[in-house]
């Protein structure tokens, strides 16, 4: 098939070397270069990187709203566009020229967390599992018929990197299945029950309340890891705690058990990996070597 692929962050990357070592891609559709690192100089998305690499044409347009770049976009004469995490909205124009349209690839089991951050908000409310939705695109925020599904269980320690790299893996193959199956596959409307939003997750949320039971702060504290990363303050320095899972004992919120065993409002969590500010991230052996906690987190 003649593919256009639309995506921009590492989630994509995967996605786009399968269909590379299959399909003819006539494009690669990502966002701009951005500023980055101390120097602020332009750096190119991880899809644009990947492109290159493979040797395949690049645009990186702002948007895509003009009527120029629409024109661009439908003399391409695809056969269909593949869309995973791209972030920027597809005017009816560009879902309407590729001859079979615009299939997305979304992680998560539609209609749950439709929107931007569904595998961070998967973990954060505790879902048992999640999945990989393969989507034909409408106008509507991630709200279009269903080509394919596959279903995948939440490990009780997994963080969303380790979800992320799963997923992102899973949609590679499931996305090859749709393209053999294509015509033979029955679009399945969205059922309007159970419809969750996964929002955009605000650095506001990173911040942990010790309050709160152990299973929502052990949750939390995977959602959030690596990026933002959940946080506490520990005799006045900030230290992101990344990996963690349930643990016994109790107490006032906030005191530690023993070790890195924290008390929260019901329940305590054990830290299992935790970075204080300007480190590299530690299992709890090293990085009680080089500091002394408090008696309570705040």
């Amino acid at each position: 098939m003649k593919i256009v692929f639309m995506g921009t962050p590492d989630f994509s990357v995967p996605v786009l070397r399968a269909l590379a070592a299959r399909h003819d891609i006539v494009a690669v559709y990502t966002q701009p270069p951005r500023p980055a690192g101390r120097g602020k100089d332009l750096r190119p998305t991880p899809v644009h990187a990947a492109a290159d690499a493979l040797g395949l044409p690049v645009r990186h347009p702002a948007s895509l709203k003009g009527a120029d770049e629409q024109a661009s976009f439908a003399a391409l004469g695809a056969d269909v566009a593949v869309v995973v995490a791209y972030g920027l909205i597809l005017p009816q124009a560009i879902l309407d020229a590729p001859r079979m349209g615009c299939l997305n690839i979304h992680a998560s089991l539609l209609p749950r967390w439709r929107g931007a951050a569904p595998i961070h908000r998967a973990i954060m409310a505790g879902d048992a599992e999640t999945g990989i939705c393969i989507m034909q695109m409408e106008a509507g925020l991630d709200t279009g018929p269903v080509l394919l599904r596959q279903a995948t269980p939440i490990g009780a320690e997994e963080v969303t990197s380790e979800l992320h790299d799963r997923l992102s893996q899973m949609g590679a193959g499931l996305i090859l299945s749709a393209l053999d199956r294509l015509p033979d596959l029955t679009p399945e409307a969205q059922p309007a029950e159970g419809v969750t939003y996964a929002a955009k997750i605000d650095k506001a949320e990173a911040r942990i309340d010790w309050t709160r039971p152990a299973v929502q702060v052990d949750r939390l504290i995977r959602g959030l890891s690596p990026f933002p990363g959940a946080w506490c303050m520990a005799g006045g320095e900030r230290v992101k705690l990344l990996r963690a899972r349930l643990a016994t004992g109790s107490g006032a919120p906030g005191s530690v058990l023993h070790g890195l065993t924290i008390a929260c409002g019901d329940g305590a969590v054990e830290i299992t990996l935790a970075q204080r500010e300007g480190k590299k991230a530690q299992v709890p052996e090293d990085f009680l070597r080089g500091f002394t906690l408090p008696a309570r987190l705040d």
